[in-house]
């Protein structure tokens, strides 16, 4: 076997490992963020929801600066090692610094949150996922099948935060923590020193300037993008903030739909690790563009069926489906940005027209939509919003670009000889 397949398979690895305890690390904690604020910070709903939204309007703010700083060092780590040390403080932050000023001072705490969550974990998982995707890349390897380890970190740190939660919140901070410098250690192992020192089709010398930013929103390939975020995405991750409420109405006892839920959230983490294994075959097969659409099509009959069916059983076969449109709209994104869109801002692309503009839907949507929950019910809701996904997903069939060559990434030796593809 030659060396540089050795060097691959390390790698790929090394990432695994680094995406599957990033996601391990936030999970235990941040998992039950929510239930903390009500119950240990004692926050009414209107100041959780406050809070939510000024998260995301910090959100908002640092995800383009995160990606602006991605393109500008390449394939250097200092940034991750940032956000993983950040990541580190979660148990002296959440203990010792966050829950006082809540409680004795609610604005400076909100802010105060608002900055480390969406430097550690807002803006920290996009530019995560955005390195991935690049060195993913560089190995000639496929971003879908390093990413399906996040799902499998998620699922196993939910799998017990709970229970440790009951015990105490600490626990599960400390955890966090500990598990946040193995995150680093792990970083410091991963080798990219042979990156970068040349021009290829993933790196640039040049290097990404203000002004490539601003001409983005010059580039009429952004705005029809955007559009496909905006009627489709927006619909897919706000139905599923309060996707919970709905779903335990199908059950004779809110604790028997409490234990349904937790059980089709595990079925969703399954979902979405096995779809991230296929979905880069799939999206390889038709198309980056075909694949943003399909997930269009994919979340409008979810959405359309959920605002239609009173069967418990329906809607626990709807639920997992929220996995497989995540491994579809992440792998055709990336593959649609990494085609149409200048390499030297791909992290930034991805930062502001996809991560940014995800929460800006929370602010604009999610607001009428938690009041037409109120006015008009859940399904009536669910149907509009479905509708409207799959009004957006028809549009997009005209208005983003098509794709001219689908790349299917294997990973080669230097000397042409034999491939490893994973």
């Amino acid at each position: 076997m030659s060396e540089s397949i050795q060097s691959t398979r390390s790698a790929y690895i090394k990432l695994s490992l680094f995406v599957f305890l990033f996601r391990f690390t936030w999970a235990a904690s941040f998992g039950m963020y929510a239930i903390w604020l009500g119950d240990k910070a004692g926050l009414d709903a209107m100041a959780i929801g406050t809070v939510f939204a000024v998260n995301g309007i910090f959100a908002v703010a640092i995800k383009p600066v995160y990606g602006f700083i991605m393109d500008k060092i390449g394939m250097s780590k200092r940034l991750l090692y940032f956000v993983s040390l950040v990541s580190a403080l979660m148990a002296p932050f959440f203990i010792w610094c966050y829950l006082p000023l809540l409680q004795t001072h609610f604005i400076s705490g909100m802010i105060v949150g608002a900055l480390f969550f969406s430097f550690g974990w807002y803006a920290g998982v996009a530019a995560e996922e955005s390195y991935v995707d690049r060195f993913s890349r560089l190995y000639e390897m496929e971003f879908g099948r390093i990413r399906m380890w996040a799902a499998l970190g998620w699922a196993t740190a939910s799998s017990f935060s709970g229970y440790f939660y009951n015990l105490s919140p600490k626990i599960n901070f400390i955890i966090s923590s500990l598990s946040a410098l193995c995150v680093f250690a792990v970083l410091l192992t991963l080798k990219v020193d042979h990156f970068g020192k040349e021009e290829n089709n993933v790196l640039s010398k040049d290097k990404i300037v203000l002004a490539d930013v601003f001409s983005l929103f010059a580039n009429k390939k952004f705005w029809m993008f955007s559009l496909y975020i905006a009627g489709v995405a927006w619909m897919m991750f706000i139905a599923e903030q309060q996707f919970s409420r709905y779903f335990v109405t199908f059950f004779a006892t809110k604790e028997q739909g409490n234990a349904m839920f937790g059980y089709m959230s595990t079925a969703q983490s399954c979902a979405e690790f096995f779809s991230m294994m296929l979905a880069p075959a799939i999206v390889n097969r038709i198309g980056a563009k075909q694949g943003m659409l399909l997930t269009g099509v994919i979340i409008s009959l979810r959405l359309v069926i959920s605002g239609l069916t009173d069967d418990p059983t329906i809607i626990c076969i709807i639920k997992p489906l929220y996995g497989v449109e995540m491994a579809l709209i992440l792998v055709s994104v990336f593959k649609y940005i990494a085609e149409h869109f200048d390499k030297r801002i791909n992290a930034t692309m991805y930062l502001l027209g996809y991560q940014a503009m995800i929460y800006v839907g929370s602010v604009v949507i999610a607001p009428p939509a938690g009041y037409a929950y109120q006015k008009i019910g859940f399904e009536q809701t669910y149907l509009i919003m479905g509708m409207v996904a799959l009004a957006f997903t028809l549009v997009s069939a005209f208005t983003l670009s098509r794709c001219y060559h689908h790349i299917k990434p294997s990973a080669v030796s230097e000397s042409g000889g034999q491939a490893t593809t994973f």
